[in-house]
């Protein structure tokens, strides 16, 4: 879609600050972070949402998943061993629950105390 920021990102026409990347998933830093660590996890293919994905293409909302969790990993949130110091994944569905760019996109945040129940 050439309207959406995120499908121009993965076209290289919008530069981003990539973090991770594999064949079928991009992952950049957020360009107004919440935490410490925040980076947007999303599938190159341009889904709209997770329950569309999940429709679409399971096998990709699973690479999209394994993405985050490696994210997580690479920004050292997480331990090989277990969870510690720990980190949340976030996707919003829909203008009521803050979605601004209508490309599905995980969000990986951690490096801070996470309260619950989120704002």
């Amino acid at each position: 879609m050439t309207d959406c920021l995120f499908c121009r990102m993965v076209a290289g026409d919008i530069p981003a600050d990539v973090v991770h990347e594999t064949d079928r998933t991009l992952a950049f830093r957020d360009i107004n972070p919440q935490a410490p660590t925040h980076v947007l996890v999303i599938p190159k293919a341009h889904h709209r949402n997770l329950g569309a994905l999940a429709a679409a293409d399971p096998d990709l909302l699973g690479a999209v998943v394994r993405a985050a969790a490696d994210v997580a990993r690479q920004e050292d949130l997480v331990t090989d061993g277990g969870i510690e110091p720990g980190y949340r994944v976030v996707t919003n569905t829909g203008p009521q629950s803050g979605q601004s760019v209508d490309h599905l996109h995980l969000h990986v945040l951690g490096g801070r105390d996470l309260r619950w129940p989120p704002g």
